[in-house]
């Protein structure tokens, strides 16, 4: 069972990841942006996540920087990032490698297929850095 820190402004996107991670026996918590994302991240009280899924375009603070700011900060650069986004062009898959993207999967996107991405990133951990070339994507 992992922990997984679901991130998405839009509450129905939040409760679908949501419910398929339960399902399979994940615990999930949630964040509406990433500067809630953050402040969840950084709270010492809070258990810490063994994944985050991130959205990539949310307001104030997108998915985008709130995982500039993780890879930046020694205490979370390893936590293993999987962004769901609409965003997948070839550019976005660019900049996901360049922010520290682990996973990129496409919205909309196959639930069973999210869990199972979420499940093997919760096992392996983050790959060292530069052990891949760009995020896998769905």
């Amino acid at each position: 069972m992992a922990l997984v820190l679901v991130v998405d402004d839009t509450a129905q996107i939040r409760m679908l990841i949501r419910l398929n991670l339960e399902l399979e026996g994940h615990e999930v918590e949630e964040a509406a942006d990433g500067d809630e994302c953050l402040a969840r991240l950084r709270d010492p009280a809070a258990a810490r996540p063994d994944v985050v899924t991130m959205d990539a375009v949310m307001e104030p603070r997108d998915g985008w920087s709130a995982v500039a700011e993780m890879r930046r900060d020694p205490a979370l650069a390893d936590v293993p990032v999987v962004m769901v986004t609409a965003s997948v062009q070839a550019h976005q898959r660019a900049r996901a490698v360049q922010v520290g993207v682990d996973a990129l999967v496409a919205k909309p996107f196959e639930p069973t297929a999210l869990v199972e991405v979420v499940e093997d990133l919760a096992a392996a951990g983050r790959p060292p850095r530069g052990a891949s070339a760009s995020p896998s994507r769905q």
